[in-house]
């Protein structure tokens, strides 16, 4: 979704990095560029593409990020791959999830919430850092006027439409990412 807001909101070129096929297919789908990260660096791949480094980067995975084997959780792989391909003076927004407490953390530091980055690098390009959840009811009516417009659509993100009694099955095949689950929208009153 984030990927998708800065297209609606004019930027001209958007990278998504991820690992999951249906996730880069849906993102090239909404006219994003697909980079997977399990082929070479995130970072790399992207200033080879865009002939530079970008202006702008967004994690939205947080402290759960992992990585290119996908099999060990790397909590500040998002972070540093971002310091090294936003330009100086650039901006990171960070509303992926990060905890003060991580008991399956890698690492002592990181079950503390204590993540290593590179600040040296952020403070020498002179980045600027916005983190924290979004703040939903300042832009829920904003979104609901973008959708009755017909701006956006975000139900292309929905992969499967589900009732309620088949919930723990579509959750497990979600937590899986078997069956080209990439979201699922339960209807509890059984209109699918």
């Amino acid at each position: 979704m984030a990927a998708y807001s800065a297209k609606i909101l004019g930027a001209s070129k958007v990278y998504v990095v991820d690992r999951v096929p249906e996730r880069l297919a849906k993102a090239k789908e909404i006219g994003c560029i697909p980079i997977d990260f399990t082929k070479g660096a995130a970072e790399k791949q992207i200033i080879e593409q865009h002939g530079g480094m970008v202006d702008r980067a967004v994690d939205a995975v947080g402290y759960q990020a992992v990585g290119a084997s996908g099999n060990k959780e790397e909590p500040n792989a998002v972070l540093s791959s971002m310091i090294r391909v936003v330009r100086a003076c650039g901006g990171l927004g960070i509303p992926g999830l990060y905890v003060p407490s991580d008991p399956g953390a890698p690492d002592a530091a990181s079950a503390e919430g204590n993540i290593t980055m590179p600040f040296g690098k952020l403070f020498e390009k002179g980045l600027t850092l916005a983190t924290g959840q979004c703040n939903v009811k300042k832009y829920n009516r904003i979104l609901r006027d973008l959708i009755i417009s017909g701006v956006a659509k975000p139900s292309f993100v929905v992969s499967h439409n589900c009732s309620i009694d088949s919930a723990v099955d579509a959750y497990d095949k979600f937590d899986r990412r078997v069956d080209g689950y990439t979201k699922v929208l339960l209807h509890p009153n059984g209109d699918l």
